[in-house]
């Protein structure tokens, strides 16, 4: 636990019965110069949902996007710190980005399905590695879209195209995709930030679903909805971690003043 009111994060989160699976250890970032994030620290326990929260611009999606490298593919990036994925610093020079990638399901604020059928867009990280046994290729289909609970929806239709599919289920599809390799970690960038209310309710419902079977990350700006799914919940604040706790206490008994007023819609 760290507990201060001098400017480091306070942390109570609850822990995890298996531990923790991904530690990020005084993790900064710059793009071209810029600090994006500050002296990040906090632990993500195995099995649980954590939920990102805090003002646009705070820094929860370069965090997130930071846990599978994705801003590397931004020029002028650097890094200082650590982030372990189990015993692994992901950050190390040696380190197999792709391999890491793979490890590390993502799903993105709008759906983006292929534009090829749905069980294509299913099986399409096992065909990329190279997966040709068609049982297998099957079976994952089955899984993935039962796992995704779109299974009776489309289970019909496996060959139509995945862009006829209402925005609803073309996001539990991008989630039947991302989870279809298995990944340790599920990352999930507002994935029902373009949805309407009764698909994220479903959305929702596929997450407490998921607990437990997966390591899920969502950043959200919906904080009646990070309440509702997350175990463990970040509240992030210019570039810098404030505060991490169990969702109960970060909503209802905040420990550091900033948190309480962003909770409180005094600002955001």
């Amino acid at each position: 636990m760290r507990e201060s009111g001098n400017g480091e994060t306070v942390y109570h989160a609850k822990q995890g019965p298996e531990g923790s699976l991904l530690t990020i250890e005084d993790f900064s970032l710059w793009y071209s110069g810029k600090q994006a994030l500050f002296d990040v620290s906090m632990q993500v326990e195995k099995g649980f949902v954590t939920a990102l929260i805090g003002p646009s611009g705070c820094g929860k999606s370069t965090l997130l996007r930071a846990i599978n490298r994705m801003n590397d593919l931004i020029a002028g990036l650097r890094t200082r710190g650590r982030i372990l994925l189990g015993d692994t610093d992901i950050y190390n020079p040696s380190v197999d980005v792709i391999a890491l990638r793979k490890a590390m399901g993502m799903v993105f604020q709008k759906p983006n399905p292929f534009p090829m059928s749905i069980a294509a867009n299913v099986i399409y990280p096992l065909r990329v590695d190279g997966v040709r046994d068609k049982s297998i290729l099957r079976e994952t289909v089955e899984r993935a879209l039962r796992q995704a609970a779109l299974w009776d929806e489309v289970k019909d239709r496996l060959q139509d195209n995945a862009l006829g599919l209402s925005g609803g289920q073309q996001q539990r599809l991008c989630i039947a995709r991302a989870i279809a390799a298995d990944p340790d970690v599920l990352l999930m960038d507002e994935p029902c930030s373009a949805l309407d209310p009764v698909a994220t309710g479903k959305i929702e419902d596929l997450i407490d679903d998921l607990r437990g079977r997966y390591t899920i990350i969502i950043v959200t700006h919906n904080m009646q909805q990070a309440a509702r799914v997350s175990d463990n919940t970040a509240f992030m604040y210019l570039g810098a971690l404030i505060e991490c706790g169990e969702t109960s206490t970060i909503f209802t008994n905040p420990k550091v003043k900033k948190t309480m007023e962003y909770v409180t819609g005094r600002f955001g």
